[in-house]
């Protein structure tokens, strides 16, 4: 049977209520939310409000109108950035971006936005001293992942946070990576922008994502058109969340988030976080104990989020990939992971790393069965 370990891309496979979810949201509910008086209209805009407070509850936020739902964590960063950013303005970020937060960051550079990137230590851990240091009166914008793609490193969003708030610049955080796997109270935590992921720790299908905007934070939209409501103006409505919504929801994928968060809850995240850190300790030690394997990132699991990254010198990831695959039928991902400036300061570029990323559904023994394949495969090379 197939072992899948890119959980970090997209979590694999989904709680069987999800799947439901969405099938019975096609079938049953699938009428436009919010654009009609029929009782299938009004049932389909009745699920997107349950799963709006859900996602809503679920961080720690007590008016979900708060929450806006997007295609993933790209739009909403992409939201975030461009409605809060101005020419002139000044943003802090680090060198462990994922692509969703440089590209845009650095399309933003080109208008005239000043961008400062913190470096990181060689296991992709940012200094929270670092990043204030970076800060000037002119600064606007603290853009930074919770947590590395690439090595799993979890950076230091807590003092940031405290630091963001006395110096009034604002903090926005990519959760892709923690969202499902790290407890997180965005109000609590001072988080003035919260991006979002639906389909990776959340276990929710592709295709839909949120965007936690703080009371007082104000934004342009990204995209301008039909909400259902003030359909007499041709201006955007001010109110949120439908000043960021148009066009037509993506009804079945907010049906399997909130099936998917559903599910968390059920388990419980400090019981699914603890499996995951018992299968990312397994990991670690196998692999730190096979010769010609190098681990890149933090060793200690209290530091590490869902991701591991390693190499085996000599030998190109993607040959290690392909044979994982093809000779064992076990799937992980192989390269630079969209974050070209981690690999960079991690020292491997430009070829990057192999990255196994467990998830909820994988067992110790599938992870046994990885590094046994691991060894095999370098062994024989």
């Amino acid at each position: 049977m197939a072992i899948y370990l890119d959980n970090s891309a997209t979590s694999f496979p989904k709680p069987e209520s999800v799947y439901d979810a969405v099938n019975h949201t096609l079938r049953v509910c699938g009428a436009n939310p919010g654009r009609g008086g029929h009782r299938m209209s009004l049932d389909a805009a009745r699920l997107v409000f349950e799963a709006r407070e859900t996602v809503g509850q679920f961080f720690g936020v007590a008016d979900a109108s708060r929450i806006v739902f997007t295609s993933g964590a790209t739009e909403s960063l992409n939201l975030a950035l461009f409605g809060v950013l101005q020419s002139g303005d000044h943003v802090v970020t680090t060198v462990m971006e994922h692509n969703s937060m440089l590209r845009p960051l650095r399309a933003l550079q080109d208008r005239g936005v000043v961008v400062t990137r913190v470096g990181a230590d060689r296991q992709g851990r940012v200094a929270a001293a670092d990043l204030m240091a970076a800060c000037t009166t002119q600064t606007r914008l603290i853009a930074m992942t919770h947590c590395s793609n690439v090595t799993g490193a979890v950076q230091p969003i807590e003092q940031v946070a405290v630091f963001a708030r006395q110096k009034g610049i604002l903090l926005l955080v990519d959760a892709a990576q923690s969202a499902g796997l790290l407890p997180i109270d965005a109000p609590a935590l001072g988080i003035d922008l919260l991006a979002v992921p639906g389909h990776k720790g959340l276990l929710g299908p592709v295709g839909i994502g949120s965007l936690y905007v703080r009371e007082g934070v104000e934004l342009q939209p990204l995209m301008y058109g039909g909400t259902g409501t003030q359909s007499e103006s041709d201006r955007a409505p001010l109110q949120m969340p439908e000043r960021f919504e148009s066009g037509t929801p993506n009804t079945p994928g907010i049906a399997g988030l909130k099936a998917g968060i559903d599910y968390l809850q059920s388990v419980g995240l400090t019981t699914i976080r603890q499996h995951e850190r018992e299968l990312l300790q397994t990991l670690l030690q196998g692999l730190n104990s096979l010769p010609g394997v190098v681990v890149h990132g933090p060793d200690r699991i209290d530091e590490h989020g869902g991701a591991l990254s390693f190499t085996c010198p000599g030998h190109d990831p993607s040959e290690i990939g392909f044979r994982l695959d093809r000779e064992h039928d076990i799937m992980v991902r192989v390269g630079l992971h969209c974050a070209p400036e981690a690999h960079r300061t991690i020292g491997t570029w430009p070829h990057g790393t192999i990255r196994v990323s467990p998830g909820v559904f994988n067992t110790l023994e599938q992870i046994e069965t990885f590094i046994l394949a691991v060894s095999g495969i370098v062994a024989r090379s």
